[in-house]
């Protein structure tokens, strides 16, 4: 689905990616590593927000680094779905946990009780814990039918309890997932663990 060739990511003088090719496997895929390893960076090139400087990500076997950046956009959204570390930051606050997931495609609300959520269909989101957020965060992105889930550090703003229901969530998904994280549990839970090192 997603494979990264020889990528390179270069700030200045600073090289945050060295030469890392991988490829997004069916499963949970973990990048893990201290801060400064380059798991943030390397997750957005996975995810086209960023581009690398040397190297090819492939979507769909389609070389992404001839693509405009509109086209990279719309492959993006068709493909891909990012949840972003701060829960919040992944859902509409105004409208409710149903109107999240109907805005997201969703056609009814069976993916609430798979989430662990029943019966919040009309709850408002500042009504739901952290870890509840973030589960709906995941649910919204298969709403959309994104063929990857992609996630930064989904639970380092969670408690411990929260944190167990996010990485549930994860171990369930059905379509493949790339998370940075250097939660050991999260971790553990791996099909295939990536770890990158301090530059």
């Amino acid at each position: 689905m997603i494979r990264a060739c020889g990528v390179g990511v270069n700030y200045g003088p600073v090289q945050a990616v060295t030469d890392m090719s991988l490829t997004i496997a069916p499963g949970l895929t973990v990048l893990s590593g201290p801060s400064g390893s380059g798991k943030s960076t390397l997750l957005r090139v996975l995810s086209l927000v960023e581009r690398p400087s040397q190297g090819e990500v492939f979507v769909r076997d389609v070389a992404t680094s001839a693509l405009s950046w509109a086209e990279l956009r719309s492959l993006r959204r068709k493909e891909i779905a990012v949840v972003f570390q701060n829960p919040a930051d992944n859902l509409i606050s105004h409208l409710t946990v149903g109107e999240n997931l109907r805005a997201a495609g969703a056609q009814d609300f069976a993916l609430l009780d798979q989430l662990g959520l029943s019966g919040s269909a009309t709850w408002r989101i500042g009504a739901l814990s952290g870890g509840q957020q973030q589960r709906l965060a995941f649910g919204c992105a298969l709403a959309r039918g994104a063929s990857v889930v992609v996630a930064d550090e989904p639970t380092s703003q969670l408690d411990v309890r929260s944190a167990d229901l996010v990485l549930e969530t994860l171990a369930s998904l059905p379509v493949p997932a790339v998370v940075a994280s250097h939660d050991p549990r999260l971790v553990s839970l791996a099909d295939l663990c990536i770890p990158l090192a301090a530059s």
